[in-house]
């Protein structure tokens, strides 16, 4: 029977006079083509093959990494309600971070947001070039709302005088919609969409989604598999979707070497159940747990200190504020929702705003601006007894100077 996999295919390697011969796309994240750069080099194709095939053809000289094609879903917010009059206040994640007292703002940042869409109407994003590109086949828009509420929380506007952005300074922003209007997608779309924003210069890239494991079983099952078989392809999808994103982020890493400096965030996860039992902790998952992609998991506030959100996978290597987050609701207003879905946009506009710090003094690197996210994360202000594998590095912090 054959399946559908995802072969990531490295492209000839450009020449020394592609590289050198024309300007450098980098800080202000140009597109390639437009910059006169080579793009990333690397293409991703499905292909419908029995799995015997799977092994020749991870042995061509220019395959990267295969992997099955795996369902994928956003990360479904814990809560979400409306907010209105005495409630919309400023969003408590701001502070939190220190991106209310930085000098900071993001512009000269592109960032992109890989969810389900955007309403381009919403008047958090005026004045934002917003770039749209839709990989679901429902065309631009957002019929769900995740994606909106997620933008806003990076590079929002303020509404109604409420601010909600971490880096409003932004003035231009990728939208990949790779979910549709049910929040459901598919690994190949994810991967092209990563592809596509890496070729029109983002700079960081944000993505609250993760592997349907168990949807994916039940697929196999439902087609007739045995369950401990449908359990153990699915185990084998896991591992090659991860090796298939360690091995595109390193690309994306040694890209910078001609064009701009580019990172990617994911949502940690919201399947944890510490009300339930404290030892209830759900690990993070892909893409989120690849090398070089960086996990983010949720805090709520407790008192004057900071938690972690019961919901809240563990193994992350970075925390943001993640409970009753504020932000663009989709149709207009605002509206409150909890989810580590939240906290990844958090931590994309503080990046946002290293990187417009670490370029005003030179060339933006993507090693360094990681290192500034875990680096200069706070542990201080957790609840005593916290677990460090909970919430990593600890909250990420807006530069103050």
């Amino acid at each position: 029977m054959k399946s559908d996999f995802i072969v990531l295919r490295r492209e000839p390697s450009p020449t020394r006079d592609q590289l050198w011969g024309g300007p450098v796309a980098g800080v202000l994240g140009m597109p390639m083509a437009q910059a006169g750069v080579p793009g990333l080099n690397v293409s991703a194709e499905v292909n419908s093959v029995e799995r015997k095939e799977v092994r020749l053809i991870a042995a061509q000289a220019d395959t990267v990494a295969v992997a099955p094609v795996m369902p994928m879903r956003l990360i479904a917010p814990v809560s979400s309600e409306s907010v209105t009059g005495a409630s919309a206040q400023v969003a408590w994640g701001l502070p939190a971070v220190g991106a209310d007292t930085s000098p900071f703002d993001g512009d000269g940042i592109v960032v992109a947001i890989l969810d389900t869409g955007i309403d381009a109407n919403h008047a958090a994003f005026a004045g934002v070039e917003l770039v749209q590109k839709d990989f679901t086949g429902e065309g631009n828009g957002d019929g769900h709302g995740h994606g909106t509420h997620c933008a806003g929380i990076a590079f929002g506007r303020p509404v109604g005088g409420v601010p909600i952005g971490v880096a409003p300074g932004v003035k231009k922003a990728l939208i990949g919609k790779v979910l549709d209007s049910q929040g459901s997608g598919s690994s190949d779309n994810i991967v092209q969409a990563i592809l596509w924003a890496v070729d029109e210069g983002a700079n960081i890239i944000s993505m609250s989604l993760g592997m349907d494991f168990p949807g994916y079983v039940k697929a196999l099952v439902d087609s007739g598999m045995p369950a401990d078989l449908a359990t153990s392809r699915a185990l084998e999808g896991y591992r090659a979707s991860t090796r298939l994103f360690d091995s595109l982020s390193a690309l994306i890493s040694a890209h910078e070497l001609s064009a701009q400096a580019t990172i990617v965030v994911a949502a940690g996860g919201n399947e944890s159940k510490r009300k339930i039992d404290p030892d209830y902790e759900v690990a993070v998952a892909p893409p989120a747990v690849a090398q070089g992609i960086l996990s983010v998991g949720a805090l709520g506030q407790h008192g004057a200190r900071f938690e972690v959100a019961f919901f809240s996978n563990t193994g992350v290597n970075v925390s943001a504020p993640g409970v009753n987050i504020v932000s663009a609701a989709a149709g207009g207003g605002l509206r409150a929702m909890s989810g580590t879905s939240m906290a990844t946009p958090c931590v994309a506009g503080v990046a946002a705003l290293w990187a417009q710090k670490l370029n005003q003094a030179g060339r933006l690197n993507g090693f360094q601006l990681m290192s500034k996210l875990a680096g200069m994360a706070s542990t201080a202000g957790m609840v005593d007894g916290s677990d460090p594998f909970d919430f990593g590095a600890g909250l990420v912090r807006c530069p103050q100077d």
